[in-house]
Order: structure tokens, then C-alpha cells, then sequence
């Protein structure tokens, strides 16, 4: 297996490519990345000197650079490249848009030229929209996007099904719940509060805090998109849920909870625009086809998770200042952009 994992710098990408180098040592990884804000390559400095790992500096959206990649004889994709943050696409819609859509479109034009073996396309269940009290997002909920976002991951999603009934492109595409774990970016929720409360700074939550999410390991993720890679029918969608719904404000909670923090660092601010209410993921599919299911319960994960966050203070405090990305500079150097 050559596999390319675009996007693999980032939370997930990075998580995934760590499972994938242990569970198939043998088999050739190039991560793609741009180095946006939120790819960090110090995620993977433990492989980063295998002969089997290499890494490319380079968007989605650059064809020339994925026409250089592919041609070395990629024979699986996995696409994780994409600009992911709600609020920040709430400001710059235009940059979700040229990632997610029209990236999407370079990806699925190399992988039908150089003819792959599989494309996965990594997804969101933000695509489908916000779910009442009661009900569980399946493969056939139809889309109903509600952000720029999630609209552009909508879009891209279009995109792969559309190779693949009109050219036949072997495609999945997976659409998770939210991911929680080491390495994620410090602006998403459960690394925030981690910080802030670790530091007694307020800790923002929206409106009420009763918007409602369903929580997924990120090692589970992985293990999801492996089934998928090797045994999922072509042209399916599934949906990788961790069965853990909670309110954003038991989440806060319990952080403050397990590092004996006060619920008075809790500060309500104003809800952003169009704040879905609930996402629940029904992953009945990928396990009736594929046998797959969560191993990590919500109440063990947030507690590995705040562990990894209090033994890696440094990660995150390089991320807050910035310094993470002299490392990339210093270790890759002109190197970076390089074609392999």
C-alpha cells in the first residue's frame, strides 16, 4: 500500500497516520500538507526519520504539486485536508470554499488520472444539519448544511459521489461525529477549556451550553477509516459515531471536574450564528458491514485525554505562542515543497 494522507499535519491526519505506520509497518505514508495555522509537524516527530514516512508541503488546491504526488504511484487516498473551524468560517467563507470544494475537485481529478485504488473522503456529520431532542443522523439523512463549513464539506462530499457515479471512481466517505484525543488544536473545545482552566482563565461556553454533540475518540476514528480503506463497498457512505451524546456544558464540567477547578471560571457568551443544537451519529452501518465499534468510553477518553494535555503542557503552550512553527522551518528547511 502507497498511501497519501492529505491534511496529515492536522489533529486527525496526524492521529491517523501514527495508527496506520503501527498497524502496517510496511507500508509507504506521504502526508501532503499546506501548514495552515492549525498543522503542526511536531505532532509526528516520532516518525519522522522511517524510510517509510514522508512528508510534502503543499495544498490541495495546487495541481502541479498533486500531479507530482500521485505520479509516484499512489494507489490509496485519504483526504483530510480541510479548513474546519466553524467560527473562522464564519468570517472567511471564501477560504472554506477553495479548500474543501475546489481541493476536493484536484484530489478526485489526480486520483481518477493515475487511477486509484481508493479515495476516502473524511467527512462531518455538521453536513446533515441539527437534530431535534430525539433521532440519530443515518447515511440517508439528506444534507442540510447550516455554516460555511459545513456547507463547503457538503460540497465537497458532492463532489466524490459524483466521480464515482459518473466516472467510476472506487470512493467512501466517512462523516464523523466530534473527534477528541492528543494533538487537536487548541481552539477546539475540549484542548480550550483544558488550557484555560489549567491556567484559571474564563472558560467561554455559548449561549446555555446545552448544544449537544456526539463525542468520538480520535484511535477510534482511525480504526474506522482503516475498515473502511480495506473493506468498504465502493461508492457507500458511513458514519463513525462514538455513541457519547453530551452537552457542551457536562463537557466543560467535567474538565473542570477532573482537574478540581471552580465552576466560576465558567463564562457564558453570546450563541454564535447558526449554532446547530444536537448532532447524534447512528454508526449501525459501519458496524453491521465493516464490524466495527468504539472501544473508548466517554468516561475513560476525556480522562486519557486531559492526561495527555497535562503531560504535554509544552505542545500546547508552543501552539498558544506561536513557536511551533519555527519547527517546521528548522527541521524540513528548503526541503519543504520539495516533490518526492
Amino acid at each position: 500500500m502507497k498511501l497519501l494522507v492529505t491534511g496529515g499535519a492536522g489533529f486527525i491526519g496526524s492521529n491517523f497516520i501514527l495508527y496506520m505506520m503501527r498497524q502496517y509497518p510496511k507500508a509507504q505514508i506521504i502526508n501532503m500538507d499546506a501548514l495552515t495555522y492549525a498543522g503542526n509537524l511536531e505532532n509526528l516527530r516520532s516518525v519522522e526519520q522511517e524510510n517509510n514516512y514522508s512528508f510534502v508541503k503543499a495544498s490541495i488546491t495546487d495541481k502541479q504539486a498533486v500531479d507530482e504526488i500521485f505520479s509516484q504511484g499512489i494507489n490509496v487516498v485519504v483526504n483530510f485536508a480541510a479548513e474546519s473551524h466553524v467560527d473562522r468560517s464564519i468570517l472567511e467563507p471564501d477560504v472554506f470554499v477553495n479548500t474543501n470544494v475546489l481541493g476536493t475537485q484536484v484530489l478526485l481529478d489526480a486520483a481518477r488520472k493515475y487511477g486509484i485504488t481508493k479515495f476516502v473522503q473524511v467527512s462531518t456529520d455538521e453536513v446533515y444539519g441539527s437534530l431535534g431532542t430525539t433521532g440519530l443522523f443515518s447515511e440517508t439523512t439528506p444534507l442540510a448544511p447550516n455554516s460555511p463549513y459545513s456547507a463547503s464539506k457538503a460540497g465537497g462530499d458532492l463532489l466524490v459521489r459524483a466521480y464515482h457515479e459518473t466516472y467510476g471512481l472506487p470512493v467512501n466517505i466517512t462523516r464523523c461525529s466530534n473527534n477528541y484525543g492528543p494533538y487537536q488544536f487548541p481552539e477546539k473545545l475540549i484542548p480550550l477549556m483544558i488550557s484555560r482552566a489549567l491556567t484559571d482563565e474564563p472558560l467561554p461556553v455559548y449561549g446555555d451550553g446545552l448544544n449537544i454533540r456526539d463525542w468520538l475518540y480520535v484511535e477510534d476514528h482511525c480504526s474506522a477509516i482503516d475498515l473502511v480503506i480495506h473493506q468498504g463497498r465502493s461508492g457507500e457512505v458511513y458514519n463513525i459515531g462514538g455513541n457519547n451524546e453530551r452537552t457542551n456544558i457536562q463537557i466543560v464540567n467535567t474538565i473542570l471536574q477532573q482537574l478540581g477547578k471552580p465552576e466560576s471560571l465558567i463564562t457564558y457568551i453570546e450563541d454564535r450564528p447558526g449554532h446547530d443544537r444536537r448532532y447524534g451519529i447512528d454508526p449501525a452501518k459501519i458496524t453491521k458491514e465493516l464490524g466495527w465499534k468504539p472501544q473508548h468510553h466517554f468516561e475513560t477518553g476525556i480522562q486519557e485525554t486531559i492526561a495527555w494535555y497535562l503531560s504535554h503542557k509544552d505542545w500546547w503552550e508552543r501552539i498558544q505562542s506561536g513557536a511551533y512553527l519555527e519547527y517546521s522551518a528548522r527541521q524540513y528547511g528548503s526541503r519543504l515543497g520539495e516533490s518526492l
